[in-house]
């Protein structure tokens, strides 16, 4: 008779207790996610859709972008999307576990951790009140998007229009711009 493998479940208090080597440490309810450092096409996308929602959210001064990320959940779940969308009535001088009300996590997929981020961040993120979650494929060239209310999971792979209530007017970004050079 096979015995199950009893898998370790650690704390936040835990990860911060890990070395500095290069990897992305995550938690999910205890459990352990470990990725490898993003490859150059990751953080060239990343930095630029940074970039284009720094400017999207700043006209306004509602939201502020911060890439990459940190929804922490004490005692056992810390998650770090490539970038966060909060809510700028946060003093940047706010610890990541007083955050809520986050309007918007991104995730850029690679192979290292395309499962973690399809399979459990993503439900975890809209559970923990992200209003919503966009999981950029570099491979397929688009983006999911996945939101608390409203259509979820739409496949979107010319232009991504986004509104948060709180903006005067929608975000559209041009895909095809945003996968240049990656053919």
């Amino acid at each position: 008779m096979a015995m199950p493998m009893a898998l370790p479940r650690y704390t936040v208090d835990d990860l911060r207790e890990f070395p500095e080597d290069g990897n992305r440490y995550e938690l999910l309810d205890g459990f352990l996610l470990v990725t490898p450092a993003p490859n150059y096409a990751h953080q060239v996308v990343a930095t630029e859709l940074a970039a284009s929602l720094v400017q999207y959210v700043g006209t306004s001064g509602q939201a502020r972008v911060a890439a990459i990320g940190e929804i922490e959940r004490a005692p056992d779940t810390l998650l770090q999307p490539d970038i966060l969308v909060v809510p700028a009535s946060y003093p940047i001088t706010m610890h990541w576990r007083k955050l809520a009300g986050w309007w918007l996590a991104v995730e850029v997929l690679s192979r290292s951790s395309r499962v973690y981020d399809q399979q459990f961040k993503r439900n975890a993120y809209l559970a923990l009140g992200v209003r919503e979650v966009w999981l950029v494929d570099l491979d397929a060239r688009c983006v999911l998007a996945s939101r608390r209310e409203g259509p979820i999971d739409q496949r979107i792979r010319d232009t991504l229009r986004w509104h948060p209530p709180e903006q005067p007017e929608p975000l559209e970004l041009d895909l095809a711009r945003l996968f240049r050079g990656l053919e």
